[in-house]
């Protein structure tokens, strides 16, 4: 076995490490800022978001609550893309996740979202071309449900997946939102 190792050790050669020599050649994308010209963050700018009646839902909901002239606007730009839109509602006590009536399954379940179906008002509106059609079919949504949530969504059939997905009416009773004024903790 030794003479067997003595051989191919002497086989091969021994190359020469003279010839290379490793430089360190990595610039900085971004010119360091002195620790002196960095602006101090202050603890009284941080904001605390307040849990308590504050929930919100899919896309806009950070915003205040769309007008008329804003649906209008984004069902345009849905019937624009060629996106099949669809209107959902869901009574208030269903609109939420809730863990009530939930069938967890483990770490098989991941991103698995309790109550994230809505009944929906009809079917999708596939082929649908005229924006109008789309906002009549929210006001008779609303006559039919004025006390339920409801969100207009959209999907893209080459894509097949959801792309856009908002409230289009809270309920008149809701007392679940907050005013953007009132969405963080202020005056501790």
């Amino acid at each position: 076995m030794a003479s067997l190792i003595a051989k191919s050790a002497s086989v091969a050669p021994v190359a020469s490490r003279t010839s290379t020599k490793v430089q360190a050649s990595l610039k900085p994308a971004v010119r360091a800022v002195p620790k002196a010209q960095a602006p101090a963050v202050r603890a009284n700018q941080m904001m605390v978001w307040q849990p308590i009646n504050n929930k919100q839902f899919e896309t806009f909901s950070y915003l205040p609550p769309l007008t008329a002239d804003q649906i209008a606007k984004q069902v345009d730009y849905i019937v624009n893309n060629g996106w099949t839109p669809c209107l959902e509602f869901a009574e208030q006590n269903q609109a939420y996740v809730s863990s009530d009536s939930a069938v967890r399954f483990g770490a098989v379940s991941a991103n698995y979202y309790d109550n994230r179906y809505w009944t929906m008002w009809k079917l999708p509106m596939f082929g649908c071309t005229d924006p109008s059609q789309v906002l009549s079919e929210i006001n008779k949504c609303s006559r039919a449900f004025p006390n339920s949530y409801q969100r207009l969504v959209a999907f893209d059939n080459k894509k097949q997946v959801q792309v856009i997905s908002f409230l289009v009416q809270r309920p008149r009773t809701a007392q679940d939102y907050c005013p953007i004024s009132e969405r963080s903790v202020s005056g501790m």
